[in-house]
């Protein structure tokens, strides 16, 4: 078996490799190739991933490589985490959006949106590949926003996608410690960062009830500012958030916390970035640093290697996916993509259906989904008038005056990776 990761330069790489070699046994001790267009952090992340595989004694070929046809050719699994533009395009999208008074994220906001216009090009050019060198491989998509990106995919190409996040796992894993509760399973349904846990189920009740009236949060990311939700706004909306809705419902505050930090957390994390690449150019580490949690990436590797394993085994299991609605849900197109739980096996990936969704989430899921397919047209056209109807239908973004001069300013700041845009 084949497994080809995209943006293996990127300083997550390591959860990966530890993931694969924990699960070892059910893939089949595959061969893995390390794609990067950045040669010194390819070289120094894929040096230290090799070393982890060869102290851990497991048979796993590891490939460097710059080339991503070769990389691509035979593959049975993708795996991307690339970031067009890398820290200095987010940094970028943090920033500018600042001085005309709106909110910059990596997912969120206006800088959300300029990070899909630069990744759904590229990620649409390796689908084309994809279709060529190794048409039945599954591409597994962590490239951020991950949601829309998968959109995009879903809508130009034939490609098998599942877009994937470390939140969704992190949210049940919080609830189910706050709850005390052994093995739960959860009704989830929303958009990539924009997402509620309806339902929590085990011993044969339901404890969602419980949950809103105690407020119960479902944890804290590294990348957002600290603080929980009310109780009584978790029990208004019927539904416990995913942290990255801190950005709409606390939105205020999350701009005026933006424009007062020091540092945007694009800065931060280069500055981790930098720190943990030195520890793997250092030739005697040969184990994931404890240091790699500073970055944010917790679960990264169950999430995704799990999922390779449900798909390649056909095991059939619950997962948190991006995938198309296909009826999960009836106030959304069949082809709207959706983050929710699925049934996960060899040739499909079948979303459970969902009734027990609030009128609140509802909303915001339709709008949201407006804005996502808006976005998703203006990146592969390069269509400013679908980009200004995805910005007015974005609750974060919306105010047309603020936007447009923002807009151009983001626009001229990314021409290097916007070549499909006229203007």
């Amino acid at each position: 078996m084949k497994i080809a990761i995209i943006g293996a330069g990127s300083t997550y790489t390591p959860e990966l490799i530890e993931g694969i070699i924990d699960r070892a046994l059910p893939l089949g001790s595959p061969d893995v190739f390390l794609y990067d267009i950045d040669s010194r952090k390819l070289n120094m992340v894929g040096g230290f991933a090799k070393r982890m595989v060869e102290t851990s004694g497991v048979k796993c070929g590891m490939v460097l490589s710059m080339d991503l046809d070769e990389t691509l050719k035979n593959a049975d699994f993708v795996l991307c985490q690339l970031r067009v533009g890398g820290m200095a395009a987010r940094i970028r999208d943090e920033k500018i959006p600042l001085k005309h008074n709106l909110l910059g994220q990596e997912t969120m906001g206006i800088g959300g949106f300029f990070n899909a216009l630069r990744t759904v090009p590229v990620m649409l050019d390796i689908a084309r590949k994809m279709e060529r060198l190794c048409p039945g491989a599954a591409l597994i998509n962590f490239a951020n926003p991950a949601g829309l990106v998968t959109q995009a995919v879903s809508d130009n190409s034939a490609v098998k996608i599942y877009g994937v996040c470390n939140n969704p796992y992190n949210m049940k894993k919080g609830i189910t410690e706050k709850l005390e509760i052994e093995n739960p399973t959860f009704d989830y349904i929303g958009l990539n960062h924009l997402s509620w846990i309806t339902g929590i189920y085990a011993n044969g009740e339901n404890y969602i009830e419980k949950a809103l009236t105690q407020g119960v949060n479902s944890g804290i990311m590294q990348n957002i500012p600290k603080g929980e939700f009310d109780a009584e706004l978790i029990s208004a909306i019927k539904g416990i958030p995913s942290f990255y809705l801190r950005y709409i419902y606390k939105k205020d505050e999350s701009l005026r916390l933006a424009k007062e930090a020091e540092q945007t957390r694009g800065e931060k994390a280069l500055e981790i970035e930098n720190d943990l690449l030195e520890m793997y150019a250092d030739v005697k580490l040969d184990k994931k640093p404890d240091f790699l949690k500073n970055r944010g990436g917790a679960n990264y590797s169950l999430v995704a290697i799990s999922l390779v394993d449900a798909i390649l085994n056909d095991k059939q299991e619950q997962h948190v996916v991006n995938l198309r609605n296909n009826g999960a849900v009836s106030f959304l197109k069949d082809s709207d993509v959706i983050e929710t739980t699925a049934i996960v096996g060899k040739d499909t990936a079948k979303p459970l259906p969902l009734t027990n969704v609030s009128p609140h989430i509802i909303g915001y899921m339709q709008a949201f989904k407006t804005y996502e397919n808006y976005a998703v047209l203006a990146a592969v056209k390069g269509c400013r008038e679908a980009a200004i109807c995805a910005m007015l239908a974005n609750p974060l973004i919306c105010d047309y005056d603020a936007a447009i001069p923002c807009f151009d300013e983001m626009l001229a700041a990314n021409k290097e990776y916007l070549q499909n845009w006229t203007e």
